[in-house]
């Protein structure tokens, strides 16, 4: 049976905790009620637990039996987002434009049920650090972990993390080495011209045909410098100029989301973005200030912790249902700051059903209940399988 007896026993609580957690949901660094829930359950269970990691981070660590010094750090996310829930459902958000749209919610309950089991059977032997992060939702929670001392705090051999599919086929698993997700970079681009008067343009250097040329300038780094068998993907996505019909502005602004799957073109883009700004300034006499921030790194999966997920996965659902070379997402996650840290890997546990099919980020999805005891059972199987009792 794809699910331990023990955790299935275990689903309605696992159900309830993750409704809760929903229906209350909290912003990046803002998981003050969830991050307390999270800390008296552990603590409940008799583990040992360390809060205020990263601000509003969980650690609770777990020792299981005999002597070994192997140690396995396992990785929940615990943020909402900032938009209208439109699901209806009776655990619907009360908190007006604050939801669980990413599973978040899930991930956590996901999390609490396999360290209730393992608390309850502590059948392995070595170290277990479940670490419960704040703000995945674009502020970098895991990067402030990372730098609060996390590994050097709780030191682990090995890292993973999980996010649900709703996309993928209830049930299945889907991974690969290498690049699984990309990076997330921001460009914030200030044009600087000359306004004047909409019925003399000669007199004044137009900051909207400046835009305008440089947006079709970035768009030649994905059509004509990236190999078609790269991903890359550069989206303007914010354009502002101008207060009034008859003035033509003085400046312009626009900003830029870049998604990249190697360091190596990651790179590249950031400086040819640069160059292109500082072309498209000469050409029209105008002085245009780029703002680059790299905001996520890749996500980039190790080998042999790859290999290892794959095998506990597999056997949990069977190969047939582990896809080993899933597709490249150009979304970001930044769990990929602990694993630049620590050798791990990251997976996905598809939950698309007939009731769920909408995808994350949509103001109609729900985390989908039924996959919780497959997640909490993945992540007891390798704990016992990689901390074995001998």
């Amino acid at each position: 049976m794809p699910v331990y007896n023990r955790i299935a026993d275990l689903q309605n609580d696992m159900q309830t905790w993750r409704r809760d957690i929903h229906k209350h949901p909290e912003l990046g660094f803002e998981e003050i009620r969830t991050a307390q829930i999270v800390a008296e359950k552990l603590r409940d269970w008799g583990m040992e637990v360390h809060e205020g990691i990263g601000q509003t981070g969980v650690v609770g660590v777990l020792k299981g039996q005999g002597n070994s010094t192997k140690t396995i750090g396992i990785r929940a996310d615990m943020d909402a987002l900032p938009m209208q829930e439109l699901t209806g459902v009776p655990h619907q958000s009360v908190h007006d434009g604050k939801m669980h749209a990413c599973g978040h919610d899930g991930h956590t309950a996901i999390l609490l049920g396999a360290a209730k089991y393992l608390c309850e059977t502590r059948n392995f032997d070595g170290t277990v650090n479940f670490i419960f992060q704040p703000a995945e939702e674009g502020l970098g929670g895991g990067d402030a972990m990372v730098k609060d001392g996390l590994f050097e705090r709780f030191p682990c051999d090995a890292v993973y993390g999980l996010h649900n599919m709703p996309d993928g086929p209830f049930g299945t698993f889907h991974i690969k080495k290498g690049s699984l997700m990309a990076s997330a970079d921001v460009a914030r681009i200030h044009i600087k011209a000359k306004g004047g008067h909409a019925a003399h343009p000669q007199r004044s250097i137009d900051p909207i045909k400046v835009g305008v040329q440089l947006y079709n300038a970035v768009q030649t780094i994905v059509s004509r410098n990236v190999s078609p068998i790269d991903n890359v993907v550069i989206s303007i996505t914010e354009f502002h100029a101008g207060t009034a019909q008859n003035v033509i502005p003085h400046d312009a602004e626009l900003t830029a989301s870049i998604r990249t799957t190697t360091p190596e073109m990651r790179d590249y883009v950031e400086k040819r973005m640069a160059e292109i700004c500082d072309g498209v300034a000469a050409t029209f006499g105008v002085e245009i200030d780029l703002d680059y921030k790299r905001i996520f790194p890749c996500t980039v999966n190790h080998d042999a912790q790859t290999d290892i997920i794959t095998r506990i996965a597999s056997e949990l659902v069977g190969p047939e249902n582990v896809n080993t070379q899933a597709p490249v997402r150009m979304g970001s996650e930044d769990f990929s700051f602990m694993l630049e840290a620590c050798p791990g890997a990251y997976i996905f546990l598809g939950s698309q059903d007939k009731d769920h099919q909408f995808a994350v980020h949509h103001p109609q999805y729900d985390f989908n209940d039924g996959i919780l005891g497959l997640g909490a059972s993945l992540w007891a199987k390798l704990v016992e399988t990689e901390l074995p009792r001998i």
